[in-house]
Order: C-alpha cells, then structure tokens, then sequence
C-alpha cells in the first residue's frame, strides 16, 4: 500500500478519496431522491388523469346552488333561526350585487343583538341550514359590561339565475 501512495502521491490519493466520497453520496444520497423523485411524477400524473373536467366541476357548483327556494324563503328561514336561538333581528337590507354569468349574489346586511353565545349560535345554525349563504363580515360591539352584543352582520345568498 505504501508502494501504491508513493508512485501516485498525495494527490492520487486525495484524487482516490474524492472518488470514492462521490461514489457513496451517489449511490445513499442522489438515488433515492431519484426514485421518490420518480414515484412523485408517478402519483400526480394518476391524479391528474382521475380528475374531472373543469366543466364538470362547474356544473356541480351550478347544481349545488340551484334550490327551489327563493330570496325571500331564504330570509324568512333567516329570521325563523333568528327567532329560535334569541336574537334580536332588527331591520334588514338586500340588494342583489352586479354579477356576470349565472350565479346571483343577494347581499344581506343585518343588524342583530344578543350574547355572545346566541349570535354565534344563529350564524352556526343559519350556515347549516342555508347551504348557499357565505358570512362576509362580522362586526362585534359590547354596549356594556356583561351587557348584550351588537352585531353588524354582512351575509350573502349564493344562487344560480332562473
């Protein structure tokens, strides 16, 4: 061995263990990461094959929000939940917001008072309920200590024109 380092020489040995340390972070470092690299590639290109179109995608949207019940089924559930959890209602306004396309948006902006607990309850239960409602806005003030909230309350019915 000592014959071998003499004829090449500290850089034929230096040489011989780069060589080396490449071979070993080949084979334990760069294969494996190939390989999940490649299993990666694998999954996605099933996953992108298996998804539906984007048209179908948007007809199920459409579906979804095609109810038979109108703007004003939909306020009067509103208040019926309201009337059930005790919260205060006070008046209401709507407007239907500018939208292209098929999908309507009835913006509604209702004032409501109670406990903390009894609002979150009526958004809790009116979300549940009214499938093609969104909560926008949520805007909370206590009048006293321990006293009831007032909310300022920004929702909207999400519906597909008839």
């Amino acid at each position: 061995m000592n014959k071998v380092a003499e004829r090449i020489g500290m850089a034929g040995v230096a040489a011989i263990a780069l060589l080396a340390a490449a071979v070993f972070f080949s084979n334990f470092v760069v294969k494996p990461l190939e390989s999940r690299n490649a299993a990666m590639k694998e999954r996605f290109s099933r996953k992108a094959d298996t998804s539906a179109p984007a048209s179908e995608k948007v007809a199920a949207v459409y579906a979804y929000l095609q109810k038979d019940e109108g703007t004003t089924d939909w306020l009067a559930k509103l208040h019926g939940i309201g009337t059930a959890t005790g919260v205060q209602l006070r008046s209401a306004s709507y407007k239907t917001l500018p939208a292209e396309g098929r999908i309507v948006r009835y913006e509604i902006v209702l004032p409501v008072s109670g406990s903390y607990g009894q609002i979150r309850d009526f958004l809790k239960r009116s979300l549940a309920e009214i499938p093609v409602m969104s909560v926008d806005q949520v805007a909370l003030k206590r009048q006293e200590k321990g006293g009831s909230v007032q909310a300022d309350l920004r929702l909207t019915l999400h519906m597909v024109k008839s």
